[in-house]
């Protein structure tokens, strides 16, 4: 109960089992901070350059064995430059040398122990058995090396879980399919990278407005988030926020106050609940960017885009306004939710996170009711509300010296 708050990095799996300790043995308003999985995607449209692509492909994929959070794991290749760009990424892959990390040659190491390599070695035979494997290097035969690999997909649904290693799933899209594509990539519920690759600034735009993801990189590779340039973190299954490097990340390692909360006065049903955030869900989302600092040649945007409502729920009535004030005044969304039920916590849907000042047996009860949840790790907030808490953080690293070509022209083309 001592422990003040929790910052994690490894599997989603792993920090929801966490998120269930604090709740039965810890301080149950303690912040947790998990940076977790993903299923990280990049879209290769037919305007992108093959050189730039298979470049940032091969580094995305196969650096450090495929063992970043945010390493590629699905490849998207639009089917009219599909063969090309593989052909390319194939003879790219004979060029890896495998071996000793400690070496200056070495371009692939082993993945972490023998349990991984068992793992992912297993799930690369089955594939290949299923005559998926498109691409499969050598690996040396000492250590727990797994050989850069390649499987197709029909799309990132077939993808049940993250392969933590040096293995690059691929599929192809028609050029009338990028919204599919973006929608397959929401669908999974993971949010933390995403690469593209075009020429075409107004698709850039688009993709960027319907992806539900933490980082977004364009016309580069997608690892290697540099502090106070391109803050790092995810959402949805991928990670609770605030982001690791960026301006609002400090403060939930600080302790806010809590305000007193006041007797009992008025108690919400469920369903009036349940009925106000259908009602919050349809209203607009502002946005407001930030432009970060970076080297020339590279645009660094970061935007605060309102999470679902935090349900306010007191436990007076009014220090669930209180509450509700205190979200809306940071930008965010608030249901004030004084005397709901605790286990109503496990099941409404549309919110993301709940602040209480009352006591810690409540409190208690509250924390196991949103650990039991299934999907995102939600918070219950014991004090203030921070930034972090009200708002989405989302970043668009572009290239802007990546382009190459008359984008302009090829725009015009595109719509015409």
């Amino acid at each position: 109960p001592r422990i003040a708050g929790v910052a994690f990095t490894g599997s989603t799996e792993v920090a929801l089992l966490i998120r269930r300790a604090m709740a039965e043995h810890g301080n149950p308003t303690a912040p947790l901070i998990a940076e977790t999985g993903g299923l990280n995607a990049m879209m290769v449209d037919s305007t992108a350059l093959p050189e730039q692509a298979v470049r940032d492909v091969l580094a995305s994929s196969f650096q450090s064995a495929g063992q970043r959070c945010s390493a590629l794991r699905c490849l998207y290749l639009q089917e009219d430059v599909a063969a090309h760009t593989l052909e390319m990424l194939y003879g790219a892959m004979d060029e890896l040398a495998l071996g000793d990390p400690a070496a200056l040659v070495t371009d692939v190491g082993p993945v972490i122990d023998s349990e991984a390599h068992q793992s992912i070695a297993a799930y690369v035979a089955a594939a290949r058995a299923e005559g998926r494997v498109l691409k499969e290097m050598a690996s040396p035969k000492l250590g727990t090396f797994i050989a850069p690999t390649v499987i197709r997909v029909t799309g990132i649904e077939d993808m049940k879980r993250e392969i933590f290693g040096p293995v690059l799933h691929v599929a192809t899209f028609k050029a009338g399919e990028i919204d599919k594509v973006v929608r397959a990539v929401n669908a999974t519920g993971y949010g933390l990278t995403f690469g593209l690759h075009t020429r075409i600034d107004d698709r850039v735009q688009a993709v960027v407005d319907a992806l539900e993801v933490g980082n977004t990189y364009v016309n580069r590779n997608q690892i290697g988030a540099v502090v106070g340039s391109q803050p790092f973190g995810g959402e949805g299954l991928s990670g609770t926020g605030p982001k690791a490097g960026g301006p609002e990340y400090l403060v939930r390692f600080t302790k806010p106050a809590t305000p007193e909360a006041g007797p009992d006065t008025r108690a919400v049903t469920e369903a009036e609940v349940a009925a106000a955030l259908r009602l919050d869900a349809k209203l607009a989302r502002s946005t407001r960017e930030l432009v970060l600092p970076g080297p020339t040649g590279e645009s660094n945007k970061l935007s605060l885009v309102p999470r679902d409502p935090i349900l306010c729920l007191g436990p007076s009535a009014g220090a669930a306004l209180a509450q509700a004030e205190a979200v809306r005044a940071l930008g965010g969304h608030a249901v004030e939710a004084p005397g709901l039920p605790p286990m109503a916590l496990s099941r409404l849907p549309g919110f993301s996170g709940a602040i209480w000042w009352g006591d810690e047996t409540g409190a208690r009860e509250r924390a196991r009711a949103l650990a039991d949840r299934k999907g995102p790790i939600l918070p219950l907030i014991g004090g203030l509300p921070d930034a972090g808490h009200a708002l989405l953080e989302r970043h668009v690293c572009i290239d802007t010296t990546a382009s190459g070509g008359n984008a302009q022209l090829l725009a015009e083309v595109s719509q015409s």
